[in-house]
């Protein structure tokens, strides 16, 4: 490793597996310090004995509030700033027009929009000048899939929240963009078939569906997340950076 992180305190929500937990892993071993976020207490300090000595897990979920500001609260008490946000808590799941609830609708929204505003909004006060924001958006907000429009919409809205606070943050110098992967193998996609059977059609789809004719890996969407929080993409502002094997490209 560069060491490109060297001295940076880094925040990941949604850290404890796939994307999240190679993103903090690579975050920590190119020199920076690591807090991660998760839902369930045994998978959160399996991922923090997993990604070493630079780690702190702190339980929770960012549709909770009261959740983020305990986040933050430790972040305060142990480090005083942050040098790299990685918003990247989410999820989604099938569900057709016609056949979309109520329930289905705010807990997509809820998680994914409502999740990733407030992570960033009261990560304001510990956020150092010169920053950078990295939320985590998808293919799926730039290329449409049946049965997935709610969670399509909550990317596009990601994607939207990059472009506006790239504005507001300018006079800090703080820089935001868009990590947007395309299928990758991780739990949360092989979670998206009912049945193992169903998991595998799906997987086996969407590696059709990509041009490499693959899925790709959590480490290959870290390594993008590494380029976006160091110095190397000082220059980066803005943007929707694809990680998906050319796949919006067709």
């Amino acid at each position: 490793m560069s060491n490109r992180l060297q001295g940076k305190v880094a925040v990941v929500t949604g850290g404890t597996s796939g994307i999240g937990l190679a993103t903090a892993k690579r975050f920590a071993a190119e020199g920076a310090w690591v807090f991660i976020t998760g839902r369930r207490q045994a998978e959160l300090d399996a991922a923090v004995k997993e990604i070493g000595a630079n780690a702190t897990g702190v339980q929770g979920d960012v549709s909770n509030l009261a959740d983020i500001d305990r986040l933050y609260e430790a972040v305060r008490q142990k480090q005083d700033r942050i040098d790299i946000l990685f918003a990247n808590a989410g999820g989604g799941e099938f569900s057709p027009l016609g056949a979309i609830t109520e329930e289905h609708f705010d807990k997509t929204f809820t998680i994914n929009v409502k999740g990733t505003l407030f992570t960033v909004q009261k990560a304001l006060p510990l956020l150092r000048d010169g920053a950078s924001v990295i939320l985590t958006g998808s293919t799926a907000a730039t290329k449409a899939s049946s049965a997935f429009s709610v969670y399509g919409a909550t990317k596009a809205a990601i994607r939207s929240f990059a472009r506006n606070w790239m504005l507001e943050l300018k006079d800090r110098r703080i820089r935001v963009n868009t990590l947007s992967p395309g299928p990758i193998k991780t739990p949360g996609l092989h979670g998206l078939g009912k049945t193992e059977e169903e998991a595998r059609q799906i997987l086996d789809f969407l590696a059709r569906s990509v041009p490499m004719n693959r899925l790709g890996d959590p480490d290959e969407v870290a390594r993008a997340a590494v380029f976006l929080a160091a110095d190397d993409s000082s220059f980066v502002n803005g943007i929707e950076l694809f990680v998906d094997g050319g796949m919006v490209q067709i």
